[in-house]
């Protein structure tokens, strides 16, 4: 077997501890991610923010959860906020 690098071992650990589950709906969650894609796909503007590291550390966290580039998770958040689709959670 070819030697794993640390990433592939963690990833292999994890999987043999039963951290990972089988996604349901994988064919409704496809469809789902593929219309965030469609709706940013179209790129005829670039805007250019500051934000604090440890935001956008955050984002890349749940976009690599997601299994999208980053860039894709904030202009989807962006839609979301503008077709009224994400709203603030009251506590």
């Amino acid at each position: 077997m070819n030697r794993l690098d640390p990433e592939e071992k963690e990833l292999l650990d994890s999987f043999d501890q039963g951290e990972w589950q089988s996604v349901s709906n994988a064919k409704a969650k496809f469809q789902h991610y593929r219309e965030y894609a469609k709706a940013t796909f179209k790129k005829d503007k670039r805007v250019n923010i500051g934000i604090p590291q440890k935001d956008l550390l955050v984002i890349q966290k749940k976009a690599l959860e997601e299994g999208i580039p980053y860039q894709t998770l904030i202009s989807s958040i962006l839609y979301k906020y503008i077709s009224g689709r994400l709203v603030e959670k009251r506590t």
